[in-house]
């Protein structure tokens, strides 16, 4: 009693202290600084978006440029244009003396593309530029216009004069020298636009190269630091997973300096692995017992049949001991032997099943055990005439075990299998290799009446049994279940009713199991 207690008060202060480290737990896990998934994803996205919003901006940036260029271009080359073909018409004057209106005429539409243009040459060039480009193209203009306009104006009775001739030369090489200038200023300001042209073209192609290629790096980052983050974390709860499954309810503890949203998932868990605890104990505690009323009511059934039958003896006994002969009484008192025996052997059975035993652990070979055991039971066969053979493949590895307990288990199995035959029945024992690796298999195979599909899965409870009256305490198969289960192997059944059924008993070879690994076990 005083060890039930102990153990009692152990359990609950287990309870009490894994309930206390998930509190622990708890707290540690939402003591840290906050940094959620949500939170990183929308800054990755932000930045991303930054990062394409100032390319664009410098995109637009660079197209009004490069669009202030090419209209910086045109205006030019109109310009130039028109002061090409002043000279040219220019020249016809000096070689044929005509066409010099016509220059005087691209003259002017020269100065009225300044005109027209001044205010958007201001904000291309701007203002200082503005001014002194201008300035300088118009000064040149105006001289080769007043130089134009003076010949046109001079009368041709003077241009035959010697006079003239030598002032035409003179007009000439100024118009020539004002002309180069023109052209030479018109020519260059191109030139240099358009290699100012070409460098903002080359900055916004490489510009627009980069910047995939940063904004590539950066998509890749944030792909690993997202894949890496959620695969490190999905593999730590597998793991955890797989350790509440193997029945492990540590806690969830901290392994970053930040919570997020799988804080609130480990939260859940650690609260889950609390209430399926609780669950489990409620439901372990259900099982005990029912078990307690099982095993109360077997017994009390079991020896209440028994106890009636010597009490009833008794008081005939009592009642009619004058009144009966020497051969009566003897028969009566054999009647009340036999009850007792039958009491001390449902004792003896419970006590086999409840009680923890000693017992001697040894290298067996399973050949020769049940063929000792086929032995025990050759009587019990003859004469219920019912034959039996055994087979098995040979070679097979030894195994660790209590030699006598496997052998109660195979004998209860062979009887079992001889109540469920008929005479000239056969059974079949055979010992082969197991479907698993490093595991052995006894099969003990009948022809009998096989058991209910509806009763198949009671036949281990304890005080079940399918037997009549007074033939069987429904102990055996929960005791050789018992003693196969810690010898870390199984036994299990499948049969059809009419059709017999097949006890399969699976050992571990060579490896001695943890619970057996000293030559006094408990088993």
């Amino acid at each position: 009693m005083e060890n039930g207690k102990q153990k009692e008060l152990r359990t609950l202060e287990g309870h009490y202290d894994r309930i206390e480290s998930i509190e622990v737990a708890r707290k540690a896990l939402l003591d840290r600084k906050r940094m959620s998934m949500r939170f990183l994803m929308y800054l990755c996205f932000s930045l991303v978006f930054l990062i394409a919003l100032g390319t664009a901006v410098i995109l637009i940036i660079t197209n009004s440029r490069v669009e202030k260029k090419l209209r910086f271009l045109e205006i030019t080359n109109d310009l130039t244009v028109e002061i090409s073909q002043a000279r040219r018409f220019e020249k016809n004057f000096f070689l044929y003396g005509t066409n010099l209106n016509d220059a005087l005429e691209n003259i002017y539409h020269a100065k009225n593309i300044l005109d027209q243009n001044r205010s958007e040459l201001k904000k291309i060039l701007g203002k200082d530029e503005h001014e002194r480009i201008i300035s300088s193209i118009i000064s040149n203009i105006n001289h080769y216009e007043i130089l134009i306009d003076r010949l046109i104006k001079t009368e041709p009775s003077q241009m035959v004069s010697p006079k003239f001739h030598s002032t035409k030369k003179e007009i000439e090489a100024e118009l020539r020298k004002y002309g180069r200038e023109m052209i030479a200023f018109a020519q260059d300001l191109m030139k240099k636009e358009r290699e100012s042209l070409r460098r903002i073209l080359s900055l916004s192609r490489n510009l627009h190269i980069y910047s995939l290629i940063f904004l590539l790096i950066f998509l890749m980052f944030v792909a690993y630091l997202f894949g890496s983050r959620l695969l490190s974390h999905i593999n730590r709860f597998t793991t955890y997973a797989q350790r509440i499954a193997s029945g492990n309810f540590t806690p969830i503890t901290p392994t970053r300096r930040y919570r997020d949203e799988f804080t609130d998932l480990a939260l859940a868990i650690n609260q889950m692995t609390q209430e399926l605890e609780e669950h489990e104990a409620t439901i372990v505690q259900s099982h005990k017992m029912r078990a307690v009323g099982t095993l109360t009511a077997g017994v009390a059934h079991e020896l209440n049949n028994p106890l009636n039958n010597i009490t009833i003896t008794a008081h005939m006994l009592l009642e009619d001991y004058d009144t009966m002969n020497k051969d009566e009484h003897i028969d009566m008192i054999n009647d009340v032997i036999n009850e007792t025996d039958r009491s001390k052997k449902i004792i003896s059975n419970l006590l086999d099943f409840a009680r923890e035993s000693s017992s001697q652990v040894e290298s067996l070979g399973l050949e020769k055990l049940l063929r000792d055991t086929v032995d025990l039971a050759s009587n019990q066969l003859k004469l219920s005439g019912i034959k039996i053979s055994f087979q098995t493949t040979g070679n097979l590895p030894r195994i660790h075990g209590d030699g006598q307990q496997l052998q109660q288990v195979f004998l209860n199995l062979i009887l079992n299998a001889v109540d469920a035959s008929s005479k000239g029945k056969k059974i079949q024992i055979l010992l082969v290799p197991a479907d698993e690796p490093n595991y052995v298999a006894v099969k003990v195979i009948d022809t009998g009446k096989g058991i209910p599909e509806h009763i198949i899965g009671s036949i281990f409870d304890p005080f079940f049994t399918t037997k009549g009256k007074g033939k069987g305490t429904g102990l055996g198969l929960s005791v050789s279940q018992g003693i196969v289960g810690k010898h870390g192997g199984r036994i299990s059944v499948s049969s059809r009713e009419g059709a017999g059924a097949i006890f399969t008993v699976i050992l571990p070879i060579t490896t001695i199991p943890d619970k057996i690994m000293h030559q006094q076990v408990l088993l």
